[in-house]
C-alpha cells in the first residue's frame, strides 16, 4: 500500500460524490484489483487523464473527495490513487524543439537541528551553481537538464496542494529546458515556523528526452554506472561542504536527492528522532542540567487509533509543567504491530539521548491543541495536557514541534 506522507488523521467524509470523483474512486479500485500489467496500464490511463484534466483547471476537490472515500473504504486502492496523483503533481510531459521531454520535480533534503534558528530564504548564486554542478556530477543522468530554485525552502513554503505543485514543476521545467537563468517569484512565501529540528529543501526540477533515464543509478550500460548508495555517497562528500555554510549553527544530515514526494516521507521520517535529540540537547545546554535530570512523559493521541504521540520533557519537580514538547506522527501503515514499534523507538532514542525516567500514558487520548496560539499541548507526569513554556525567565527559541 502506497503510503501518504500527510499524518494520519479523520478528513471530513463526503456522502455524495461528483461524477469526477466517482470515476476516480472507480479506476482506483480498478487497479488494484487488476491482475495483469496490461490491465493495470489501461487503468492507469485513465486515472492519469482524468487527474492531468482536474489538475490543470485548478477543480481538484473531486481529487480530495475520491482520496477521502477510498481511505474510508479500501486502503489499497487508495494507495494505488495517491500514487497516481503524486505522479501528475510532480511530473509532466513537455514538448520542447519538436520532441517529448520528461520534465520531474525533484528535491535533495536536508535534516537539521540547532539550539538556535534553522535557515531559510535566498541562495548565493555561487552556492547555486556548485550544487547544480555537483547533482549534475554525482547524481543525474547525463542527458538530463536541470533547473535548480536559489531558494532553501522549509516545509511551510512548499505548494499547499497538488495543483500548485503541478504549476511549479512546469515552471521549473520550463526554466531548464531553455538554459536561462528564469526569474522564479517566491515573493508572499508563509511564514516559517522555527523548529529544534526540521527539513530544508533544495528544490529543482529536471528534464530529459521522453524514455531516457534521469538519474545515474538508472545508465546501466554507462561506463560510470554507480548504484543509489555510491551517488549518495559522492553527493554527501562533494555537496556538503557547499551546503554547511547555508546552515550556520546546525548539525544536519543529506538525503539522496530524488523525485519530489518520495522525499517529502522520507524528510518526515528523519526529523523524528532529530526533534527528541534536538529538544534534549536544549533544553540540558539553556538549563544547564544533565539529560538525565530531564524526565520525559509520553503518550498516544488520535481519533479511533493512534495518529501520533506526543512527548513532553519536564524539569518540574512537580511533574506538573513541560519545558519542551515533540510530535511524533505515524505515517501509512505504522502501528504497534511494527518491530520495532514506534513506542519502542521512541523510548530508546530518549535513553540514548540520557533521558531514562520516562513515564507512558496507557491510553488514547484526544488530540489537544492551545485555543489561543494553536500550539499542541503535550501530557505531563499528572495525567493533563498543557502547553511547553520554559521555566523562569529563559525564553526558549523554540517551544514545540509538529
Amino acid at each position: 500500500m502506497k503510503e501518504s506522507r500527510i499524518a494520519r488523521s479523520r478528513r471530513e467524509r463526503k456522502s455524495h460524490l461528483s461524477p469526477d470523483a466517482e470515476r476516480l474512486v472507480a479506476s482506483a479500485l480498478g487497479l488494484a484489483n487488476s491482475g495483469s500489467r496490461v490491465e493495470d496500464r489501461y487503468w492507469e490511463r485513465q486515472l492519469g487523464d482524468r487527474i492531468e484534466r482536474l489538475l490543470e483547471s485548478g477543480h481538484q476537490q473531486s481529487l480530495y473527495n475520491a482520496l477521502d472515500r477510498l481511505q474510508q473504504t479500501d486502503g489499497e486502492a487508495y494507495g494505488a490513487m495517491v500514487e497516481a496523483v503524486e505522479e501528475c503533481a510532480e511530473s509532466i510531459i513537455v514538448e520542447h524543439a519538436g520532441e517529448p521531454w520528461q520534465v520531474l520535480l525533484v528535491s535533495a533534503p536536508l535534516i537539521a537541528w540547532t539550539r538556535f534558528r534553522i535557515p531559510s530564504g535566498a541562495l548565493p548564486p555561487d552556492a547555486v551553481d556548485a550544487i547544480a554542478a555537483h547533482l549534475h556530477a554525482h547524481v543525474l543522468a547525463r542527458s538530463a537538464r536541470l533547473f535548480l530554485m536559489p531558494h532553501l525552502y522549509s516545509l511551510d513554503e512548499l505548494p499547499r496542494d497538488y495543483a500548485e505543485l503541478r504549476k511549479m514543476t512546469r515552471r521549473l521545467g520550463e526554466a531548464a529546458l531553455s538554459g536561462r537563468r528564469n526569474r522564479v517569484d517566491v515573493s508572499g512565501l508563509p511564514e516559517t515556523a522555527d523548529m529544534l529540528a526540521d527539513s530544508r529543501f533544495l528544490m529543482g526540477a529536471l528534464a530529459v528526452p521522453l524514455g531516457e533515464p534521469a538519474f545515474r543509478w538508472q545508465e546501466l550500460d554507462s561506463d560510470d554506472h554507480a548504484t543509489r548508495v555510491q551517488c549518495l555517497e559522492q553527493w554527501v562528500a562533494q555537496a556538503r561542504p557547499v551546503i554547511e555554510p547555508l546552515l550556520p549553527g546546525c548539525g544536519f544530515e543529506c538525503l539522496l536527492p530524488d523525485a519530489y514526494h518520495i522525499n517529502l516521507r522520507e524528510s518526515d521520517r528523519r526529523v523524528r528522532p532529530n526533534a527528541i535529540r534536538a529538544g534534549v540537547h536544549y533544553l540540558s545546554h539553556a538549563l544547564a542540567l544533565e539529560p538525565g535530570e530531564i524526565r520525559a512523559v509520553v503518550a498516544p493521541f488520535g481519533d479511533d487509533q493512534v495518529d501520533e504521540y506526543r512527548i513532553g520533557l519536564s524539569v518540574d519537580p512537580d511533574g506538573d509543567e513541560i519545558a519542551h514538547g515533540i510530535v511524533w506522527p505515524l505515517f501509512g501503515a505504522e502501528s504497534e504491530d511494527d518491530e520495532p514499534s514506534p513506542l519502542e523507538r521512541i523510548r530508546e532514542i530518549l535513553r540514548d539521548a540520557g533521558v531514562n525516567e520516562q513515564r507512558l500514558w496507557p491510553d488514547v487520548n484526544e488530540s489537544e491543541y492551545c485555543e489561543d496560539c494553536g500550539a499542541p499541548l503535550f501530557p505531563n507526569e499528572n495525567g493533563e495536557v498543557v502547553h511547553a513554556e520554559m521555566p523562569g525567565d529563559i525564553e526558549p527559541g523554540s517551544s514545540h514541534f509538529h
